[in-house]
């Protein structure tokens, strides 16, 4: 079966594979596809097996090879207000419309349909195919993904995520950690609010203090910082809790994150916000000792950092032409690829600015000039 990126990302689209859900069908496609050209794959399953990441490679097994790395969930389509749908590839006026068409559906995509390509070319050093699973949520199937290539023996001489970066080559993204944080109060009439402690008014006031700090971080950024914004930021993005206006809350919970520029420390945050808690828990304690606020860690995803001599720089500026200095706001599983000591940046067709849009795309020029850099990529390991 072969197939065209075009062909192959309708393929890959069709399958609903927002984050909530298991991602195996489409890996088994995946897997059944490389299976028809003589390509064995390794399956890394998530620990309740729902979900998997898949590995491959294309070529002689010897060191030095090229890591193609893409995720294959995508976010949600509820609530947005699609005019196609987002399970099926539409074209228009030069638009390939669909969830997960840029980020990031139509590297994976190049990846698998020029397999062919792959198979009769002279390869020296080998292509590896690496497709996982919940990086929306925390990048949680490249940490185990990652480690069982390393298991496998893979030593490659360069990764490139194909995040959306217009085939720009990035070499710097921010670091991200997010939290759960749940207050347990006391409930009672809200007319005698002095005597309970309400668990939603005491997470406003940490949700206040995440825009508080992000405040302070705005005001002594650095101008010529590269990142956009260029310091530090604090966000919740989640918030369940109460039963009745008239009650003060028994409980409150929100997910919130920090996104910390290279420079700082992701443990100075938690450290503060740590702080933060027991001061306001000293004083729910106070009142009801039963009451509390726990909170946790639920992921930590390691910045993507310049290079001294990075050999996936190097390849990526030679294929692209790209000699600026680019860095990101949004995290992606490269930093995780590259604390397993591989030369790693980011590199992949589409506009970061349609990712997680309702009637995302992916322009066809884009997807033709993302095909364009794998091929010299398949190239430049043949010599």
């Amino acid at each position: 079966m072969n197939l065209s990126p075009k062909e192959m990302l309708a393929r890959l689209v069709s399958f609903n594979t927002e984050s909530q859900r298991s991602n195996l069908e489409l890996i088994h496609f995946c897997r059944d596809y490389l299976a028809s050209h003589g390509v064995e794959s390794m399956l890394v399953p998530s620990e309740d097996g729902q979900k998997s990441n898949l590995f491959a490679t294309i070529g002689p097994k010897v060191d030095g090879g090229v890591v193609l790395s893409g995720h294959t969930d995508v976010v949600p389509v509820a609530g947005q207000d699609w005019t196609s749908d987002p399970w099926t590839l539409t074209e228009r006026d030069g638009r390939l419309y669909g969830r997960g068409t840029c980020d990031m559906k139509g590297f994976d995509a190049i990846a698998l349909a020029l397999v062919p390509e792959m198979l009769k070319a002279p390869l020296k050093r080998p292509v590896h195919i690496a497709l996982s699973y919940d990086e929306e949520v925390g990048c949680l199937g490249a940490r185990i993904l990652a480690k069982a290539m390393t298991a496998a023996g893979v030593k490659p001489s360069a990764v490139i995520v194909g995040e959306p970066s217009m085939m720009q080559v990035v070499t710097g993204h921010k670091g991200g950690t997010r939290m759960k944080t749940t207050v347990r109060g006391h409930a009672v009439h809200s007319s005698r609010v002095d005597v309970g402690v309400p668990a939603v008014m005491i997470a406003g006031e940490l949700i206040a203090w995440h825009n508080q700090v992000m405040a302070e971080n705005k005001a002594r950024a650095k101008p010529d910082n590269p990142f956009e914004p260029p310091w530090t930021t604090l966000h919740v993005g989640v918030v369940q809790g109460g039963t009745a206006v008239n009650i003060t809350a028994e409980h409150c919970s929100f997910s919130h994150e920090v996104r910390v520029i290279p420079g700082e420390e992701d443990a100075d945050y938690v450290g503060r916000y740590r702080a933060r808690v027991a001061e306001l828990e000293a004083g729910m304690k106070a009142i009801a000792p039963a009451s509390g606020i726990d909170w946790e860690i639920t992921s930590f995803t390691p910045p993507l950092g310049p290079e001294v001599n990075g050999e996936a720089e190097a390849l990526s500026r030679r294929l692209t032409g790209d000699n600026g200095s680019h860095v990101v706001a949004y995290g992606t599983e490269g930093g995780l690829f590259q604390a397993e000591g591989w030369s790693t940046v980011v590199c992949g067709p589409g506009d970061i600015a349609q990712a997680h849009q309702p009637d995302e795309f992916i322009t066809v020029a884009q997807l033709d000039a993302g095909a364009k850099f794998v091929r010299g990529v398949i190239a430049e390991l043949s010599r």
